[in-house]
């Protein structure tokens, strides 16, 4: 039976989470995508930097040396992967976005198996498959006739390239040297990511035709949201859970985020699921529950 306090670690991560689409959406119109992604991470990282600075000194050498590894995974993670998720607001529901980022885990079995030499167990593949069409489900929104369209919401496209780049980014993380700390490693990737999404920041603002932003406090509690929530106790909370209960678990709790999403947006949004949402979730979570399967050993 699982401890309270372990129970709060694996449910806080796809709470913030949900709560992560659900604010994004109600963003779009507020803030340019880009723009909110970089602010979101220049402002966790002037959170951060007094907690870590003690590790990011003792762990320099070791970021120096692996600068490049550090570029690549912060440009996968903080520059791409969340300003992808705010663009793909703007056009599709947080529903929508939540159901296709928990697939997630059938990305990183795919692009193991194609790039990374990972070899795929046949529970594993009857998994990949049940859940893809989970995520075409959601793609022709529970209507077969679509397929033959080719008419797909621009956002949702947006979020399978997201997804597919934080496979990429989870196989290329398992490079980093264990000797460099967790936290230094997730500084030092703020740091570069937000570097590179500056440059694209001013793109958008100079050539983006977005409604000029004004502070007030809608937005003001959009960015105290998505700065303290989903960018930090998130992770937090996921490196306690992993460290307590091992890697499995956790991953099948973050298939919570699209129920999560779906109660936050009826409550915030007053966006409804539809029926082929759930037929999705569904597939969705019955292929990640069959892609983890071990096979038995006779």
């Amino acid at each position: 039976m699982l401890r309270p306090l372990n129970l709060l670690f694996l449910l806080v991560p796809p709470v913030f989470w949900a709560g992560n689409a659900v604010v994004g959406r109600m963003a779009a119109g507020t803030i340019p995508p880009l723009t909110l992604n970089f602010v979101r991470w220049f402002l966790a990282l002037l959170l951060l930097l007094p907690f870590v600075w003690n590790n990011l000194k003792r762990d320099w050498p070791l970021l120096k040396k692996h600068w490049v590894l550090m570029a690549v995974t912060a440009f996968l993670s903080i520059t791409t992967y969340n300003a992808l998720q705010y663009l793909a607001l703007t056009t599709s529901s947080a529903i929508n976005i939540t159901l296709i980022t928990s697939a997630g885990p059938i990305f990183t079995l795919l692009i193991g198996r194609l790039f990374f030499g990972s070899q795929i167990s046949r529970p594993a593949t009857v998994g990949a498959i049940i859940s893809i069409v989970g995520v075409v489900w959601v793609l022709v929104r529970g209507n077969l006739d679509n397929v033959a369209g080719i008419h797909f919401v621009p956002g949702d496209l947006f979020m399978l390239l997201a997804v597919a780049l934080w496979a990429l980014y989870a196989w290329v993380l398992r490079k980093r040297p264990q000797s460099i700390s967790i936290y230094s490693a997730f500084a030092a990737q703020i740091v570069l990511g937000s570097l590179f999404a500056f440059p694209m920041m001013l793109a958008e603002l100079s050539f983006g035709s977005y409604a000029p932003i004004y502070f007030n406090l809608k937005l003001l509690a959009i960015l105290l949201y998505v700065v303290t929530c989903p960018a930090l106790l998130a992770y937090i909370c996921w490196q306690q859970a992993v460290a307590r209960t091992g890697t499995e678990l956790p991953m099948f709790f973050q298939n919570l985020t699209p129920i999560f999403a779906a109660l936050l947006s009826v409550a915030l949004l007053g966006e409804h699921p539809e029926g082929y949402h759930v037929v999705a979730l569904v597939l969705i979570v019955l292929g990640i529950v069959l892609a983890n399967r071990k096979q038995n050993t006779k």
